[in-house]
C-alpha cells in the first residue's frame, strides 16, 4: 500500500508538539506492515537546512500567488515530499506564529497551498507514484479532502486524524473566493461554520474516515464538554470515527541507550538514575537532596492545566517537594510559574523554551512527571515518563486515562499500578494527587514497584500501526466514499 501523509510538522525536521512525533515515527512502523508512506511537508527554512540532498519533481508557476517547487528527499527512515515556496514558508517565527507569538496573518493561504498540492498528488501529479490512500493531520492539511472531492483525486480515499480538536483553522468567509473552490463549498455540510470558513470542519465532512489519537478522546469529542463546537458534525460521522491510541518509538526513547542521559539504565538498574537526577538538579539550579522531584515538560497553556500547577506550587514545596518546569506557552501562565520559582529558589526552577536532549534528560532524572491537562487527546509525555521510570501524575481524561493505571489499593495489590490519576480536574484534585505521590514516595519499595511496572508497559507503535494498516486496507477494498458525499454537500 502507498500512503500520502500530509502534515504541517514532522520530527526531527520541525516540531511544536506531539503531532510531529506521531507523523515522524508512524511511517517507520507502518513499513513493517507492508505500507510505504511519503510525507508532504511545507518547506520551512529549518526543514530545508536539515535535508542535505533534494530533487525537484514539479515546478509550479504559482501556488496561491507564489512560485513553488515540489521537491523530494529522505531523512533517515522518512521518505519526504517538500513544498518549497519561500513566499509562504520562509519567514521568522515558528510554523504558525511570528516572533511575537501572533498567528501569521496568511495561515489560511499557507496551509491551503499545502492541501491543494496534496490533492494534486492524489490526482496523479507524479507520473510514477500515486497514493492508494491520503492521510491528513489536523486543520492544517484537512482542506486536502475538500479539494479532492471537488477536483482531482476524488476517487482516492482519505483519512483525517484529529490530534487536537481545539485547533480548527477558522477564518473569515472572505477567503473563500481565493481558495479555488466553488461557491457551494460554503455550506453547512462542508466549510461553513458560524458564517466563517473552517478548514477542520471541511475535512471532517469530506474525509472517508476520521481517527483520533485515543478511543477515550473519540468518545469525549462527541459531547458538548469536549466537542469544541464540532460535536454535531462528529455525531453525524460517528460510524466513521475511530480512536487509535498513539505510540512511541522505543528506539528513540530508550533509557538504556539514550545519549542525552549521563547514565543509562533499565528497570533492573534504577540506581543509575540518581546520576541523571544530580545532573538535572545542577542544570536547573536546584538543591541536592532526596526530596520528591517533580517535572513538567509541556506547552504552558490552559489546556495543559499548568495554571492549576502554579496554584499548588507553594503547597508542593511546603510538603518537601521540588519542581522543574520546562516549556513555553501562554505568557500569563509562564509568569505565574516564574513567580513561584522566585518565591522558592532552589526548590522550583522554570525554563522557558524546549529542546529534545534536555527533555530526555529530565525524563531520565526526575521522580515524577506531572500532566494536569483539562483535556488531552492522547498525550505522549506520560508514555515517555513510563519508559524512563518517572512516575506520572495525570488528570483522568482522554489518552491519559487510558495509558496510566491509577495506584489505588486494588491496582497496587495486583502490582499493575503505574501512576496517579485525579478527577475532578481542578486545583484541589491535583493537590490531592500530589499528596498521594508524596505518600507513595515515602515507601521506597512501593515507589520502585511503580517505576518497574511503568517501564515494563508496552506502548510502541506496533499494534497501532497494524490498526492503521488495516484501516487503509479496508478503504482500498471499498474504493468508494463512505458516504454519498455529493448528496450530503447539496442537501
Amino acid at each position: 500500500m502507498k500512503i500520502l501523509s500530509v502534515t504541517s510538522e514532522i520530527f526531527p525536521l520541525i516540531k511544536t508538539g506531539g503531532l510531529a512525533d506521531v507523523t515522524g515515527s508512524l511511517p517507520k512502523f507502518l513499513k513493517a506492515c507492508g505500507v510505504h508512506t511519503k510525507t508532504l511537508v511545507p518547506g520551512y527554512p529549518t526543514v530545508l537546512r536539515k535535508l542535505k540532498a533534494m530533487e525537484p519533481l514539479v515546478v509550479f508557476d504559482e501556488v496561491f500567488g507564489e512560485p513553488a517547487t515540489l521537491m523530494q528527499g529522505r531523512h533517515g527512515d522518512l521518505d519526504l515530499l517538500v513544498l518549497h515556496a519561500p513566499g509562504l514558508y520562509d519567514r521568522p517565527g515558528g510554523p504558525y506564529v511570528d516572533d511575537g507569538g501572533n498567528d501569521h496573518e496568511d495561515n489560511w493561504r499557507r496551509f491551503a497551498a499545502l492541501s491543494v498540492v496534496a490533492a494534486e498528488i492524489a490526482g496523479g501529479l507524479l507520473p510514477h507514484w500515486q497514493p492508494d490512500v491520503v492521510h491528513t493531520h489536523d486543520w492544517q492539511s484537512a482542506l486536502t479532502s475538500v479539494y479532492m472531492r471537488y477536483g482531482k483525486g476524488r476517487d482516492i480515499p482519505c483519512v483525517l486524524t484529529v490530534h487536537n480538536l481545539a485547533f480548527q483553522g477558522q477564518f473569515h468567509a472572505g477567503i473563500l473566493e481565493h481558495l479555488g473552490l466553488p461557491f457551494d463549498a460554503m455550506n453547512i455540510n462542508c466549510l461553513e461554520y458560524h458564517g466563517d470558513v473552517s478548514f477542520l470542519k471541511g475535512g471532517l465532512q469530506t474525509a472517508n474516515l476520521i481517527t483520533t489519537v485515543s478511543p477515550t478522546y473519540a468518545r469525549e469529542i462527541l459531547t458538548p464538554e469536549f466537542g469544541m463546537g464540532m460535536q454535531g458534525v462528529l455525531n453525524e460521522r460517528r460510524p466513521d470515527l475511530i480512536g487509535i491510541v498513539n505510540g512511541i518509538d522505543p528506539d528513540m526513547w530508550n533509557p538504556a541507550t539514550d545519549p542525552a542521559l549521563l547514565a543509562n539504565y533499565d528497570y533492573l538498574g534504577l540506581r543509575s538514575r540518581r546520576i541523571n537526577r544530580r545532573r538535572v538538579e545542577e542544570e536547573f539550579g536546584l538543591h541536592h537532596d532526596d526530596s520528591l522531584l517533580f517535572a513538567v515538560v509541556s506547552r504552558l497553556t490552559w489546556q495543559k492545566g499548568l495554571d492549576m500547577l502554579a496554584e499548588v506550587a507553594d503547597d508542593l514545596v511546603a510538603n518537601g517537594g521540588k519542581l522543574i518546569v520546562f516549556g513555553k506557552g501562554d505568557r500569563y501562565i509562564e509568569d505565574m510559574l516564574a513567580g513561584a520559582a522566585a518565591r522558592h529558589p532552589g526548590r522550583i526552577a522554570v525554563r522557558i523554551g524546549y529542546d529534545e536532549p534536555t527533555a530526555h534528560l529530565i525524563h531520565g532524572g526526575v521522580d515524577s512527571i506531572v500532566q494536569p491537562s483539562r483535556f488531552e487527546p492522547c498525550g505522549l509525555t506520560q508514555l515517555y515518563a513510563l519508559r524512563y521510570g518517572s512516575v506520572p501524575v495525570v488528570s483522568r481524561t482522554g489518552g491519559l486515562a487510558e495509558t496510566i493505571i491509577d495506584a489505588n489499593d486494588a491496582a497496587v495489590s495486583a502490582r499493575v499500578a503505574t501512576g496517579f490519576q485525579f478527577h475532578p480536574v481542578d486545583t484541589e484534585g491535583l493537590r490531592l494527587a500530589l499528596h498521594r505521590a508524596f505518600a507513595a514516595y515515602r515507601d521506597p519499595r512501593r515507589w520502585a514497584r511503580l517505576q518497574h511496572q511503568g517501564m515494563k508497559a508496552h506502548f510502541s507503535w506496533d499494534r497501532s500501526a497494524q490498526q492503521y494498516a488495516s484501516l487503509y486496507g479496508s478503504l482500498i477494498a471499498r474504493r468508494s466514499p463512505t458516504l454519498d458525499w455529493a448528496i450530503r454537500a447539496t442537501g
